[in-house]
């Protein structure tokens, strides 16, 4: 059988796309998955473009590909995602060893792109493979059924982006925000739940504004989105990300104190905490509005936890700004953040910007805000010791195979011992309490705690 190996950089949109185009090329091609690049017939990369030095990295990985190829020359290198989309065939100039280049929604289009590749090589021509474009939905009607790899599982909802964020890319790599249709959305959570899954992330850039068709036309909203999925049969669990404060609505808020199968965790991008840096990146919000909505959440779900994204060094950020958005922090409290030290990315209005920000002083910043957020993570995780968490046993630990290991509400790993006469495959997939026993700088320990009788039905019924 022809072997596939995949590289992923970036977000979970990117992981989600690279498990789909796994299931894709597995139907069309039987194409079985590899780690090692080396033994691959055919190897994938699926960029980000959203970091630093994003293109930096793709002809890194790619030169190394080349030595490969070089070795076995049948080889055939594909570059998908962001960067693909916003560099299109200047990739084939740069790197004319590669054979095909497609974006985020022309993924779909592979096991055709695969063909031509291979007819051309029969013809002696160099294959030049390249689709860009932004087909919409096109993908989804396309893809195969999921296959389910574990207990846990992503579901994109929605794609693209409309806010054109002066800082941003993504509407540039993978278009306008768009919605998937509410009955192809719940189907396929229905697909998985029968496969095993039993916690779902909904996927979206901006997975809060989802407005997807109903079967008669109507438009559903991404509140009543979450009551559908978490009423799906074996589904105990419900995550999303990533949020938009401008789409965060009060029946969102309600939904986290009546959905009991909805984590009691948000990510919520902030950005900065400066009301003059919020209008520079053209946020559309106030950090007053943002810490609002903050309120609005744990009004519904008291012990909520909040993490969230910052930029630091946006052009023209001074020092009063940074104060700014360190008293953000400070008032909201969060568990955890992706923050970064501002990049220009090409072809976004901020990377015209003047930038009087020096990159020492930039990282300064970025030091001081990662350290007081951790030091809250810890806090937290602190004040969880003693406490029983529900916890999704996703299986045997990776440092202790004698240990089982899942996540918490709030995200966090936790190891602990596996009942006598038990083992990990026995009890994987199933919702225990555990009691926690000790906090780690990057995960719990616990002890499991003797089963809850009460079934998430009788749960929700009695709330």
């Amino acid at each position: 059988m022809p072997k596939l190996h995949i590289k992923t950089f970036g977000c979970q949109m990117n992981e989600y796309d690279s498990s789909r185009m796994t299931d894709l090329l597995h139907a069309s091609h039987g194409y079985q998955t590899t780690a090692d690049a080396r033994e691959a017939d055919l190897v994938l990369l699926n960029t980000c473009s959203v970091r630093e030095k994003a293109q930096e990295k793709v002809f890194s990985q790619l030169g190394q590909w080349r030595q490969l190829k070089l070795r076995r020359p049948q080889m055939v290198i594909g570059v998908g995602g962001c960067v693909a989309s916003q560099e299109g065939a200047m990739i084939l100039r740069r790197a004319p060893y590669v054979d095909m280049v497609f974006g985020p929604q022309t993924l779909h289009r592979l096991p055709a792109m695969l063909d031509r590749v291979f007819a051309a090589r029969e013809k002696a021509s160099p294959p030049r493979e390249v689709d860009v474009r932004f087909p919409e939905i096109e993908k989804f009607d396309c893809l195969p059924p999921p296959r389910a790899d574990g207990v846990k599982a992503f579901v994109s909802v929605m794609e693209g982006c409309s806010k054109y964020c002066t800082f941003c890319v993504v509407p540039y790599t993978r278009g306008t925000e768009f919605s998937r249709p509410f009955d192809d959305v719940i189907t396929e959570i229905y697909e998985l739940a029968e496969r095993g899954v039993r916690e779902v992330t909904l996927l979206g850039q901006n997975v809060n504004g989802y407005r997807g068709a109903r079967h008669a036309g109507e438009k559903m909203n991404f509140a009543e989105l979450l009551h559908y999925v978490a009423a799906v049969d074996g589904i105990g669990r419900v995550r999303f990300t990533t949020s938009h404060p401008l789409e965060c609505t009060p029946q969102l808020a309600r939904a986290f104190a009546d959905i009991p199968e909805l984590a009691g965790h948000m990510h919520l991008p902030a950005q900065s905490g400066s009301d003059r840096i919020l209008r520079a990146m053209k946020r559309g919000y106030t950090a007053a509005e943002y810490v609002e909505w903050i309120a609005q959440l744990r009004a519904a779900r008291p012990d909520i936890s909040i993490s969230s994204d910052f930029i630091v060094g946006f052009p023209g950020e001074s020092g009063e700004d940074f104060a700014a958005t360190m008293e953000l922090i400070e008032r909201v409290g969060y568990d955890q953040s992706f923050s970064f030290v501002y990049s220009a990315r090409p072809g976004t209005p901020a990377a015209e910007f003047p930038d009087d920000v020096s990159a020492e002083e930039k990282k300064a910043r970025l030091a001081k805000l990662q350290k007081r957020i951790n030091e809250m993570s810890a806090e937290i995780s602190a004040r969880m010791v003693g406490g029983a968490e529900r916890v999704l046993v996703e299986g045997a630990s990776r440092k202790d195979a004698s240990r089982l290991s899942g996540r918490t509400e709030n995200n966090r790993v936790v190891n602990f011992d596996a009942p006598a006469k038990s083992s990990a495959e026995n009890l994987r997939g199933e919702f225990v309490q555990v009691k926690i026993t000790e906090a780690l700088p990057n995960s719990l320990r616990g002890e499991l705690l003797p089963p809850d009788n009460m079934t998430m039905a009788e749960s929700r019924a009695a709330a």
